[in-house]
């Protein structure tokens, strides 16, 4: 699949609009849709790197559809890149924007380093009980 396409796929994947894909991807959108229409030959890695993290993927899987030569010695195949997170999880993040995304993560990251609070349980002495 040549890069115009893969890039189209993943972008109408994640419901995301060229505009959207474009700022979170550090291009204009002419740029993004010269790209998808295979008017731009050999982007630079500076390009399909920026791409691949928007699109939340390996940027092999970009680097193969662009055809580059895969280094030998990677042992990885573009192919075999699984993301983990949930597509609909990707496509909701997609949809809000970028200060709202950012809001967000601090919230889970927050979460994610503080272990929940517990509650005591009942003492005897506060268990309401009279005398």
């Amino acid at each position: 699949m040549a890069l115009g396409d893969k890039i189209r796929k993943l972008r109408d994947e994640l419901g995301m609009s060229q505009a959207q894909l474009a700022a979170q991807g550090g291009l204009s959108q002419g740029y993004l849709s010269q790209l998808e229409n295979e008017e731009v030959q050999n982007p630079s890695a500076a390009v399909i790197f920026g791409l691949a993290r928007a699109l939340h993927v390996d940027p092999r899987v970009l680097m193969h559809a662009a055809g580059y030569q895969e280094d030998p010695g990677d042992g990885g195949s573009a192919d075999s890149y699984e993301v983990t997170v949930d597509p609909d999880l990707l496509r909701f993040l997609a949809r809000i924007p970028r200060d709202q995304q950012t809001h967000l993560l601090r919230v889970l990251q927050g979460m994610e380093a503080k272990p929940a609070p517990t509650r005591p349980g009942p003492t005897w002495a506060s268990s309401g009980r009279r005398r």
